[in-house]
């Protein structure tokens, strides 16, 4: 990370670039005390001298870094700015939104976070009951949730899933499930921390795992960290969000330029009450700074909201289109934003009190989730349907047809669950290559896939009545860095042995070794994997045993430890 001193100039100015993108974006009424101020669409020698005085705070001092790519940099001041007092910023470059060079923006009045803990509606008093969770004799640290296959076709894509069920008493955490619905993998949440948005996808051309861990505040967003994993389970690297704020369990996309989406929330006094803003921020992820931040209450009214004050906006996800938009969506607004991603500028609305879209009968959704534009003007949405209260009579996946010169959205799919099942928050509608859909229905604790004429060809759901963020079904390569894991018994006449691999996908059989000294070990017995954790009975007893995990041709892909039974 490069680091410019803030200096006088020296010497002839240097020429101004075309259009230099600033944040916060001129006229910003939100920017946190901590704000670091973005120059982007400049190399990080060509920002040049520059002022930074707050109306309050006065002169300001620090330090710029610069961005990975090249393209920009951030002044990191050494001192926070003063909530309330207007910023002004002058420099010699072409700033976009700003006249000769000069911009300002307002700090923010910060107000204080809810409490922590889980949002009353994802609360059930209930304790967890021993059928809901899953335990084995090689893992005894996991307690993952159970989970039933209702119906599988030969038509169901065979590619595993990834969920984060959110038990309580029981363990949180990542979860993969074999297409059978078998466990692959699972990692805890850390004490006192829950797991959401749990996918793949990749980052520096290769396939990660990616998620976000944290507390969760009463208010239903979260105060945590997003994590990226390798397909051995090893952590690349962890994102977290800027100027002071904090990332949300809501929604973490790694973009093909290899920056980070993130959400965020930051409570304000705003007219006389307190609202939660909604933050959009693209996070540099080698260096960890700013590239862009977009503000809801800089764009979008808290009288566009059909839910009262504080949550006005409630962001849940964003896309960024190939253009370089982003497509954000609003629950409580019950709208999606496309959004300039240098300006921050609202393009169009769909849905929503001021929708620029005419919606045909049947393609209006409520309190939605998970909007994503595909090739064509294709939109999917996850359409909860309840809010603040019913507004359907069951969540919906839908397809839509968004035509953005006639300005009209009309259905062209409606997957529906048999029996009906209604959200009220939470849930995700995914897009697969082959035109099928895999829905997460949210609160209701099932996950479907649709065929492309609205069939349910795989159903399934967690035998606990669990909340699920968003479900994902995606192919799958892990190969894990540990080594297997091993259990045994004896009756005193026979010996069984459990043998699992967490996180392993290409392990076919296990082959047992035993001996009377872990150095003296000779195979007794290969068998099929038969799902998480294989149970092998042996005749006789050992003082020694060990398991490998074998692949399709045989080839040992990793060994246990010898235990004693």
């Amino acid at each position: 990370m490069l680091a410019v001193a803030l200096s006088a100039p020296t010497g002839a100015r240097a020429a101004a670039p075309a259009q230099v993108y600033v944040f916060p974006s001129p006229g910003s009424r939100v920017a946190p005390p901590g704000a670091q101020i973005v120059f982007r669409g400049v190399p990080v020698t060509g920002i040049g001298y520059f002022t930074v005085v707050g109306s309050r705070s006065g002169h300001h001092q620090g330090r710029v870094y610069g961005d990975s790519d090249g393209q920009g940099g951030s002044f990191i001041p050494a001192s926070g700015f003063t909530p309330g007092e207007t910023v002004t910023v002058h420099t010699h470059l072409n700033i976009a939104g700003a006249r000769r060079g000069t911009f300002r923006f307002t700090i923010a009045r910060p107000a204080a976070l809810p409490a922590r803990g889980t949002d009353p509606l994802e609360v059930r008093a209930a304790s967890t009951g021993p059928a809901e969770i899953q335990r084995f004799q090689s893992a005894p640290g996991i307690a993952p949730e159970a989970v039933r296959v209702l119906k599988r076709s030969a038509a169901a894509t065979p590619w595993d899933i990834f969920v984060t069920p959110q038990a309580r008493p029981a363990q949180t955490g990542a979860m993969i499930l074999a297409p059978n619905g078998s466990l692959i993998w699972f990692q805890p949440s850390a004490p006192g921390q829950i797991t959401f948005n749990f996918q793949v996808q990749r980052y520096l051309g290769q396939p990660v795992l990616t998620w976000w861990q944290g507390p969760t505040r009463r208010a239903g967003f979260g105060h945590g960290e997003d994590y990226i994993y390798n397909t051995s389970y090893q952590p690349v690297a962890t994102v977290h969000a800027a100027d002071g704020l904090s990332a949300d369990l809501h929604e973490f996309q790694i973009t093909p330029q290899g920056t980070a989406l993130i959400t965020s929330y930051f409570p304000v006094y705003w007219g006389g009450a307190v609202v939660w803003d909604g933050v959009v921020q693209e996070i540099d992820i080698p260096t960890g700074l700013l590239l862009f931040q977009w503000d809801s209450l800089d764009h979008v009214s808290v009288s566009d909201s059909y839910i009262a004050l504080p949550d006005y906006f409630h962001i849940n996800s964003i896309q960024q289109i190939p253009d370089g938009a982003l497509l954000i969506s609003s629950r409580n607004t019950c709208a999606g934003y496309l959004v300039d991603h240098r300006t921050g500028q609202i393009i169009w609305r769909l849905g929503g009190k001021h929708s620029s879209f005419k919606f045909a009968p049947g393609a209006d959704f409520a309190y939605q989730h998970d909007i994503r534009l595909h090739p064509g003007g294709v939109v999917t949405v996850y359409d909860d349907g309840a809010g603040a209260g019913p507004t359907h009579t069951q969540s919906r996946g839908l397809t839509l047809a968004v035509d953005s010169r006639r300005m009209t959205a009309r259905l062209l799919l409606a997957d529906r669950h048999t029996p009906p099942l209604l959200a009220y928050f939470e849930g995700d509608d995914q897009l697969l290559p082959n035109g099928h859909s895999f829905v997460g229905w949210g609160a209701p604790p099932y996950f479907t896939e649709f065929d492309a004429r609205g069939h349910i060809v795989f159903d399934a759901r967690f035998v606990g009545p669990w909340a699920q963020y968003r479900a994902f079904l995606e192919p799958w390569n892990g190969n894990p860095a540990t080594p297997p894991a091993i259990a045994a018994t004896t009756d005193g006449t026979s010996t069984t042995v459990y043998a699992s691999w967490n996180g392993t996908t290409q392990t076919v059989y296990w082959k047992v070794l035993a001996g009377t000294s872990p150095q003296s070990l000779q195979p007794v017995r290969t068998v099929w994997k038969s799902g998480f954790e294989t149970t092998i009975p042996l005749s006789g007893t050992y003082p020694y045993v060990e398991v490998q995990a074998l692949g399709w041709g045989g080839q040992v892909l990793g060994t246990s430890a010898a235990v004693q039974p």
